[in-house]
């Protein structure tokens, strides 16, 4: 590598000296531009030594890979329990939408990208939902007929059920995409399996251990295909860390941080106003207050109560359940560290003011000391200055979000050589992978890319165009139903992340250290 970049520089020196002579008399700012040209070029090709060094030169995007092709026979009757915000999101994604949805896409130009999206073959026969809003909102999404592809005919009429039991005793119904509160997520989802149902369940899975055992002994022992909602594993570029991570440029990973950062009253979960302030609808002669409830201990209606539960133990976890399990999913993903060996919670309510019992500040470490690892997770709703995902290697550091990005490290023993030689430089990233880029590995991070590789991005591209991930994610789920397969996110890798995220709320709550007892397979 260092005779290429030998033999590069005394290219360049010549050819230097050969344009120097042609622009004399030239204005100074042509001088400049061309040594912006010129440091452009010996760029380009030092990235390029780089990358084959590394052996990353074949790193291509994967391809969408075809199915659901719409067979005769291969319908899938879906049924929806709960109908909030995320369920709407899914319904996109499964390739319904709502027409005032329709209609507000028309007018900011984003409907072409959702009608390019795959037509998979399912028709949503099943609402249900506790508030009477939400479950007309869903009717009226599932009985549109603007569709992904022109609209395949599958228009099957879509029955609202007062109760998910009455819901999952349907025959009709062959799967089930489970987006209720928490507290009904791993209760829901056994009832589901049991009645003979194919279930997409949105995270968390649980929020307690007993709640944990049941769903995963249901799931495990049964042969319903499962898939927990963690969309990120479809995205192209996390495809690609996949395959970074097997190459070990990073090499010995001991440390992973990962981290939220919210600022925002949404972003702390208070949603019970619209943008002008005034509560938003509900009460309890259109809510089934008692239902949603659930097995939760009574609780007098409060619309914020309704909207925000996220704030309160009985239905949630808090950060735990609704961020770090995205967080957890990514790395165990990557890593398949499972489950760790202790983990230790602290934080508190230091910002938001409120009826909260949720922290909205939280550091929990997890320790891996057979793998030689530690995790941790550093959360704040009160600031969102962007800290990243960081897989932390002795060769290299590797930022993962929408966007990936490498560093070398300046103790590297892997990189010494080239570091030394001014081949590698520890100031930048030497590896970048951008959304828009098609996949393509590149040497220089523009700020736009750091921009991205500080979210969670929602789309990936592939094969030149944005694909929502989430439909990605669905699409997974549905394949493997009609193929007998095996989802991303199954009950395996749910109860992994279930066990995870109960130890460190359990420390939370019990101000202690926990461990997982292996054998007993048991939080002590």
């Amino acid at each position: 590598m260092a005779k290429e970049l030998t033999n590069m520089n005394e290219n360049k020196t010549y050819k230097r000296r050969t344009i120097l002579k042609a622009l004399a008399g030239i204005p100074v700012l042509g001088f400049f531009a061309y040594e912006t040209l010129r440091k452009l070029d010996f760029d380009r090709n030092k990235k390029s030594i780089v990358i084959k060094e590394l052996g990353l030169d074949d790193l291509k995007a994967p391809e969408v890979i075809s199915g659901a092709e719409g067979k005769k026979g291969d319908l899938l009757r879906v049924g929806f329990i709960g109908f909030g915000n995320r369920a709407n999101q899914l319904s996109n994604s499964l390739g319904f939408m709502h027409p005032d949805q329709i209609k507000s896409r028309e007018k900011n130009g984003t409907l072409a990208e959702w009608l390019e999206q795959e037509d998979l073959n399912v028709a949503v026969t099943g609402i249900c939902d506790v508030f009477d809003l939400h479950a007309e909102r869903g009717l009226a999404t599932a009985a549109n007929e603007v569709r992904p592809g022109g609209n395949s005919g599958q228009n099957l009429p879509a029955k609202r059920y007062k109760s998910y039991q009455d819901l999952l005793n349907d025959k009709d119904i062959d799967a089930v995409i489970v987006a209720t509160p928490d507290h009904h997520h791993a209760h829901i989802t056994s009832e589901a399996v049991k009645a003979g149902k194919h279930v997409y369940c949105e995270k968390s899975i649980c929020r307690t251990e007993e709640e944990l055992y049941e769903v995963y002994d249901t799931v495990r022992n049964s042969d319903r295909v499962f898939q927990l909602g963690h969309q990120i594993t479809q995205n192209v570029i996390f495809q690609q860390a996949k395959e970074i991570i097997k190459r070990d440029i990073l090499g010995k990973i001991t440390l992973v941080e990962t981290t939220t950062n919210r600022n925002t009253a949404s972003g702390a979960w208070i949603r019970h106003l619209d943008s002008d302030g005034n509560l938003k609808p509900g009460d309890e002669n259109s809510i089934d207050w008692l239902q949603w409830l659930g097995s939760g201990p009574y609780e007098p209606f409060t619309i914020d109560r309704y909207y925000n539960w996220t704030k309160f133990f009985a239905y949630d976890m808090g950060m735990l359940g609704q961020l770090f399990t995205h967080e957890f999913d990514a790395v165990n993903q990557l890593l398949r560290i499972g489950i760790p060996k202790s983990a230790v919670a602290s934080g508190g309510i230091y910002y938001w003011k409120d009826n909260r019992e949720i922290p909205d500040v939280l550091n929990a470490v997890f320790e891996y000391p057979e793998k030689e690892m530690t995790l941790t997770y550093s959360a704040n709703l009160a600031s969102s200055r962007p800290r990243g995902r960081v897989f932390n290697g002795h060769d290299a550091n590797m930022e993962l979000g929408g966007s990936l990005s490498i560093t070398a490290d300046w103790d590297s023993t892997r990189y010494a050589e080239q570091i030394k030689k001014g081949i590698i430089d520890t100031d930048g990233p030497m590896i970048s992978i951008s959304p828009g880029s098609g996949g393509d590995v590149d040497a220089i991070t523009s700020a736009t890319e750091k921009y991205y590789a500080s979210r969670g991005l929602t789309t990936t591209n592939i094969n030149g165009r944005r694909v929502d991930v989430t439909h990605l994610h669905i699409k997974e789920w549905l394949e493997c139903i009609r193929n007998g397969k095996q989802t991303s996110c199954n009950i395996e890798m749910a109860f992994e992340e279930g066990v995870t995220c109960v130890m460190a709320n359990k420390s939370y709550l019990e101000k202690r250290r926990v461990e997982w007892d292996p054998v007993n397979r048991k939080i002590v």
